[in-house]
């Protein structure tokens, strides 16, 4: 087994979805010669500029993302651009990488090995 490495990612002028899938693919660990799907063997990724982030088309205003809170009739909607007014372009690059990971047990060890910064 080799040891982890932290890799840090430039996001200054990249697309939303083009960065997430390079972050999960190193959070899984694909990028690895030891690769195996029921272990997290990836490496941690540091995002920096998170702020300059390129979200291309009209994803602001018709990018819609949905959570249920538990009540008869309370599916709450929240478009992309109140999204980032209300918690932030780090909340948003999280449920993207969050998205591209696989739905099992080890989905919630590997965006712990996310860290976002934004720029100074």
């Amino acid at each position: 087994m080799t040891e982890k490495k932290q890799h840090i990612i430039d996001a200054e002028g990249k697309s939303l979805g083009r960065l997430a899938c390079e972050i999960a693919e190193i959070l899984r660990g694909k990028h690895r010669p030891d690769f195996a799907p029921n272990k997290t063997g990836g490496d941690s990724v540091l995002l920096k500029n998170a702020d300059k982030v390129k979200i291309t088309g009209n994803k602001l205003e018709t990018k819609i993302y949905h959570h249920y809170t538990g009540y008869i009739g309370e599916l709450k909607s929240v478009p992309m651009g109140k999204m980032i007014e209300k918690k932030g372009i780090e909340e948003v690059i999280k449920k993207t990488v969050w998205g591209m990971l696989p739905i099992n047990k080890l989905r919630a060890q590997m965006i712990k090995e996310l860290k976002i910064e934004k720029s100074k």
